[in-house]
């Protein structure tokens, strides 16, 4: 039975891709601050997987804390999701996104170089594209002309790991770039529920679903788009839990490194996701249009053909179900939700 530490694992697509794990007789480490996530997700994993699995309550900016986990435990690879992760959120606090993405990466590889573990699949982001990449997005595309100090940070650690894999042959890294994660466990019992108000398109509409905020603001509507709304390529947070599962189990294959796109390779309009939700859930979702957001692009979707050839992986699900079991995750938490 293979090891997996998991950094960032209460966390929305870490939970998901945590379940993924335990279900497939992966052995489970997670390690989580609960800067964005809940300590009930953790209940929630064991109640749908009906396993145990070891937490350590831990930043990676703290390496003395860290190096507990890696000292405890014979750890045979490590998924990353840990980090902050918000485009605009990271426009206006640069420094402190990159203090954390970046040194608390470096504090994980610095602990796997001194105890033996080589093999890490990396949470990449479409973000590295920047914006003078032809759509679709495709893994051999230049990188690094970045929008936005999130994708940036994303970049940054894409060329760590690279130069690391180069520096020691020993060593095996999996990139995985994905783009905009929705939806949520068929159970209800995990999902996206950020703390605070939502930076991400689909619990901002769940919000609105609910009552919590009045309307939905759309940012930007002068885009060339179909309808001038941004378009995403929104992927099931399922689809992308199976992706990693499928990138661990060639982890072992061989070294050096490796890079996959995680999408469905068609995108969505913002509009066209509130659509697809209204249908879902029954519910009118208010909206009102907003100036577009630094760093924020038109229109991207990727090419995930090189995973379907490679992984074995590809996307499942569709928008409706992604709507649908967003709605029903958040109907879950919050039982008295009548859609009035």
């Amino acid at each position: 039975m293979k090891h997996i530490l998991v950094t960032g694992g209460a966390g929305f697509i870490g939970s998901h891709t945590c379940v993924e794990l335990l279900q497939n007789d992966y052995s489970v480490i997670i390690v989580d601050n609960f800067i964005n996530s809940s300590p009930e997700v953790l209940d929630s994993i064991h109640r749908i997987t009906k396993k145990d699995f070891a937490f350590y309550q831990c930043d990676l900016l703290d390496e003395d804390n860290l190096s507990r986990v890696f000292q405890e435990h014979s750890i045979d690879a490590i998924i990353h999701f840990a980090g902050l992760k918000a485009v605009g959120e990271s426009v206006r606090q640069p420094i402190r996104y990159y203090f954390n993405n970046v040194s608390g990466t470096l504090n994980l590889l610095r602990q796997m170089e001194q105890h033996g573990v080589n093999r890490l699949v990396f949470s990449s982001s479409a973000t590295v594209y920047g914006e003078n990449n032809p759509i679709p997005y495709r893994e051999d595309m230049p990188t690094g002309q970045t929008t936005n100090p999130y994708g940036t940070t994303k970049a940054m650690i894409e060329q760590i790991l690279q130069d690391q894999c180069k520096c020691n042959s020993q060593w095996g890294v999996m990139l995985l770039r994905y783009f905009n994660p929705i939806g949520a466990h068929p159970s209800g019992l995990i999902g996206e529920n950020p703390n605070g108000i939502p930076n991400n398109l689909m619990p901002y509409i769940t919000q609105v679903a609910t009552g919590k905020l009045p309307y939905l603001n759309v940012f930007g509507n002068d885009y060339s788009t179909s309808d001038g709304t941004g378009v995403r390529d929104y992927i099931h947070v399922c689809d992308l839990a199976r992706g990693h599962v499928k990138a661990v189990e060639s982890l072992f294959d061989e070294g050096g490194t490796k890079i996959y796109n995680l999408g469905t390779g068609r995108g969505s309009s913002v509009l066209e996701v509130v659509k697809t939700f209204e249908q879902q859930s029954g519910v009118p979702i208010p909206y009102q249009f907003a100036p577009r957001r630094a760093g924020d692009l038109a229109e991207y979707y990727a090419d995930a053909s090189k995973a379907e050839r490679e992984l074995n992986w590809q996307a499942e699900y569709s928008l409706a179900d992604m709507c649908r079991d967003s709605w029903n995750f958040i109907q879950k938490q919050t039982p008295n939700t009548t859609g009035e």
